[in-house]
């Protein structure tokens, strides 16, 4: 595992066995103001995450000895590293590749040969999104037995605690705060994703049905809107 010297900025860790990526991906990155550091095996990423707790790794895909997706699953396994953004970086351009890696709980998806600029906006988007939503709102909102405790980022389903990742949490809040409004899936990916409209609208429907699971029975909330997009009802009231 390597660092590469730059001044301020959050912290970015770059996975890939291929040194010419990694060299392209952290320059790019440490022009921007990102502080960089590279690993190239899923090992070295796991140990670099504990040690050093980035905002966000950029994970390829087929690295050797474990997976990126196993990567990605110790990831969210351990409470130390859980709340770290992914964007996977892959030469695997099918989509269930794509699907896995989102419904595991990947914030981005991006397949090479890439633009290191698009890269670079792709990364600032995650982390300018996880850095916002509710920071300015102190109130909680409540819908049957979901409460969403928008400061502290907490969800509970039935006074338990669900374990959301940090898009999911936007994405819940998003819908929660425009509740009965029907909400598409492009306006979702810009939004939550900030992303061009015409993009990977599966990306909304992986983490809806991601986010829907681990709502258990306050998953029901979440509706489909067939050919439009998604909302969240909302219950009448009970005295």
């Amino acid at each position: 595992m390597t660092s590469v010297p730059v001044t301020t900025g959050e912290r970015i860790l770059v996975v890939d066995d291929e040194a010419d990526i990694v060299a392209l991906v952290a320059y790019h990155l440490a022009k921007s103001g990102y502080r960089v550091s590279t690993a190239s095996s899923g090992n070295e990423a796991l140990d670099a995450a504990r040690r050093e707790r980035p905002a966000l790794i950029v994970l390829d895909l087929m690295l050797p000895g474990m997976s990126g997706f196993e990567v990605l699953e110790r990831l969210h396994a351990d409470d130390a590293t859980r709340d770290i953004a992914v964007l996977m970086l892959t030469a695997r351009r099918e989509e269930t590749d794509r699907i896995q890696g989102l419904s595991l709980g990947a914030d981005d998806y991006l397949t090479k040969p890439f633009s290191p600029q698009e890269l670079v906006l792709r990364v600032g988007a995650i982390l300018r999104r996880l850095g916002a939503g509710g920071a300015t709102n102190s109130d909680k909102i409540q819908i049957g037995t979901l409460v969403i405790d928008c400061a502290a980022h907490f969800v509970y389903v039935d006074q338990e605690p669900v374990d959301l990742t940090p898009t999911e949490f936007k994405l819940l809040l998003m819908l929660a705060e425009r509740r009965g409004r029907v909400q598409g899936r492009a306006h979702l990916l810009q939004s939550v994703w900030e992303a061009a409209p015409d993009i990977q609208t599966r990306t909304v429907d992986m983490h809806v049905q991601r986010l829907r699971a681990k709502l258990g029975s306050a998953g029901d909330l979440i509706e489909t809107v067939r050919g439009f997009g998604y909302r969240i009802r909302a219950p009448q009231r009970v005295a």
